[in-house]
């Protein structure tokens, strides 16, 4: 149990990448805070689960992110682990991705990170939590991609958020990191995976030849959460198949 006794919030986790992690954090012994936008999705989730509890949460809104660690610390008496795993995405080109479109993506994958990890810094540092805070980046963050400029950018800011926080964070013991996914199998990537010129592509392009999982994601969380990092901060962890490294 290499998270007994902790007590984590997973943002984004109805579905995808952050139910993963949320579920492996309650395996190895978190008491989990699920968070989503998707109400009934998220209760129908938790119905079923012990040591877990739903609250919803707009992280566009920082307001509602300081709520969401208020009633965590409410239910659970503490927080130690922050998870800004919710994110969205809108494929466009730079000459015609609308305004709206922009600053949604943007809104969620960049302020939202943003403003999870300054009230997950303020609870630690007021009460002297030497925690972990874990952000979802993206190998997009360091590569360009075809139709994604504005996911490409707010996963670039990901990057400098989680570095330069690190180093303000470490003479309190707090750790921040990222997760860099590569391509995985989710929702948000299912249309571009059932087009098979699609898939061949991004496999042939992925040294190890095939797509990943969302365990494979909640394995690196796990691993950036627990004590197994304890020397580990302001890392992308890229876990991609390879992709990053050609």
């Amino acid at each position: 149990m290499k998270l007994e006794n902790k007590v984590a919030i997973v943002t984004g986790a109805s579905s995808g990448l952050g139910l993963s992690i949320a579920d492996k954090f309650l395996k190895e012994g978190a008491k989990v805070v699920f968070s989503d936008i998707n109400v009934e999705k998220g209760e129908e989730i938790v119905s079923q689960k012990k040591n877990a509890i739903f609250i919803k949460c707009n992280v566009t809104r920082s307001e509602e992110i300081n709520d969401l660690i208020e009633k965590t610390i409410e239910k659970f008496g503490k927080l130690d682990i922050f998870v800004n795993n919710a994110g969205t995405a809108a494929m466009a080109g730079v000459d015609s991705m609308s305004d709206e479109d922009w600053k949604k993506v943007i809104d969620v994958n960049l302020t939202g990170v943003f403003y999870g990890v300054r009230a997950a810094t303020k609870y630690m540092k007021n009460n002297n939590i030497k925690g972990s805070i874990i952000n979802m980046s993206s190998i997009l963050g360091i590569n360009g991609f075809n139709g994604s400029v504005s996911y490409c950018a707010a996963k670039g800011g990901v990057n400098q958020i989680t570095r330069t926080a690190a180093i303000e964070l470490a003479p309190l013991g707090i750790r921040i990191n990222a997760v860099a996914p590569g391509f995985i199998q989710t929702e948000m990537t299912k249309g571009m995976l059932q087009d098979e010129a699609c898939r061949k592509f991004l496999e042939a392009s992925t040294p190890l030849g095939y797509i990943g999982e969302p365990e494979d994601i909640a394995n690196a969380a796990l691993y950036l959460a627990s004590d197994d990092a304890k020397y580990v901060t302001g890392s992308i962890l890229y876990v991609d198949g390879g992709w990053t490294a050609r």
